[in-house]
């Protein structure tokens, strides 16, 4: 039997552009580019090289988000993913992750499913806590933050590295799992990768096709909200302490002015 495995990853703003927010206080992703959260890279890398070792095994990448997102789901599937499932449905807008964790879940559920390997976090928001709420919506065992993983014999195996030890840990599939940044290089597409990739499934659901009611996800739905939101100030210049004798003096009056002495 294939072994069954869902990548959920993550449709992210870029980082470099200049991100405003909207009058409902959420990211006007209208001018902004967009791409595959880099955390996310790392999973699918673990899922591809799990899938190098398995004698038969089917990788599914999963996302929710708005039209643009299947950009991320092409990057991954140009890594090396056999197919893509994308759920977007105008009442997802504004969405917590408590609402997203319910979305995401009832599409494993529905695809089917051995083993879900997310990111650490995401690179928008670095919560790190939809692993855990998505493992527990699910009712299966979490594995989280490893720097390595394996499946063998119906077990997934992982090493998780701290300050002062590392952790061998195990758990029996269905299961969940989270890997970091330390788990290994993600691949680069390669040219045949991103032809390939265009001739992938990617199938689109909406809330009806997941049984779930409007009022449980997005902005009304929402565990959470946003009171407030404000630009970041410009960093103002900083200040120069030229050193003609007297610049110890200098700095440390300049020190003591701001408190730090």
């Amino acid at each position: 039997m294939s072994l069954r495995i869902v990548v959920c990853v993550k449709y992210v703003p870029d980082a470099t552009g200049d991100r405003q927010f909207t009058e409902d206080l959420t990211v006007n992703r209208d001018d902004v580019d967009g791409l595959l959260s880099e955390l996310d890279e790392y999973a699918v890398e673990q899922a591809l090289q799990i899938a190098d070792e398995a004698d038969d095994a089917e990788i599914t990448v999963l996302t929710v988000g708005p039209e643009d997102a299947k950009d991320a789901l092409r990057k991954a599937l140009s890594m090396g993913a056999d197919k893509a499932i994308h759920v977007e449905d105008d009442d997802l807008h504004g969405s917590d992750v408590m609402g997203t964790s319910l979305v995401l879940a009832k599409a494993i559920e529905k695809a089917g499913y051995d083993l879900v390997i997310t990111g650490m976090a995401s690179t928008d928001g670095t919560m790190g806590v939809l692993p855990a709420i998505l493992a527990e919506r699910l009712g299966v065992p979490q594995v989280t933050l490893l720097s390595e993983v394996k499946v063998e014999g119906g077990v997934v195996t992982g090493r998780r590295d701290g300050d002062s030890a590392s952790e061998q840990l195990e758990a029996s599939l269905p299961a969940l799992v989270s890997v970091t940044d330390q788990s290994g290089e993600a691949r680069y597409p390669s040219f045949k990768g991103i032809m390939a990739a265009k001739k992938k499934p990617v199938e689109s659901w909406d809330l009806e096709e997941l049984e779930i009611e409007a009022d449980e996800v997005g902005l009304e739905g929402s565990w959470t909200a946003v009171d407030s939101a404000t630009q970041r100030p410009a960093r103002t210049a900083g200040t120069i302490v030229k050193d003609e004798g007297e610049g110890g003096k200098s700095l440390a009056g300049f020190l003591a002015e701001q408190k730090f002495i």
